[in-house]
């Protein structure tokens, strides 16, 4: 068994007994994607496999249902990436309304790729299937703050006003 103390935090242990309290006892794995939310945003932004072993120990699951879940779900990250994340849909409502040119002037305007992080670890830039805002489309995710209907100048105001 993981040693979950070393690797869940009290704040995180607490998050995930908030959630726990939501569903039946016989059913703690319906935390799972909230746990390993609340593991991944402790840990910097992303979940090592000893960070998904420790949720499975936790929740009694098995580890491999805790990876299916992880790699599953474009939340969250398998590796360490830039602290502040920016997903972009290019799903077919954000391309029609132009997400090709949100995601060009990312790339320009932060110097990475799709999947990359800046020099200064500050951005990570990835691609999303869906934001399930397709009526504000075309639209990003900058941490957990959704920008709909992205111009230029949107993106430009949205990534100044990231702290650090």
């Amino acid at each position: 068994m993981t040693n979950q103390s070393t690797l869940l935090s009290d704040a995180v242990i607490q998050e995930i007994e908030v959630w726990l309290k939501k569903f039946p006892a016989e059913q703690r794995q319906s935390a799972v994607i909230a746990a390993l939310a609340a593991a991944q945003k402790a840990n910097g932004g992303w979940l090592s496999q000893a960070l998904m072993d420790a949720v499975a120990d936790y929740l009694g699951m098995p580890k491999i249902a805790v990876y299916e879940v992880a790699s599953f779900y474009s939340m969250f990250e398998l590796k360490p990436v830039g602290r502040t994340r920016i997903s972009v849909c290019t799903n077919v409502s954000c391309m029609l309304r132009g997400s090709d040119q949100v995601v060009a002037h990312l790339k320009k305007r932060l110097g990475v790729n799709l999947g990359e992080s800046t020099a200064d670890g500050k951005f990570y830039l990835k691609e999303v299937e869906c934001l399930a805002a397709c009526g504000g489309a075309p639209c990003m995710i900058v941490d957990e703050t959704y920008h709909e209907n992205l111009t230029p100048e949107k993106i430009d105001a949205a990534l100044d006003a990231v702290k650090g």
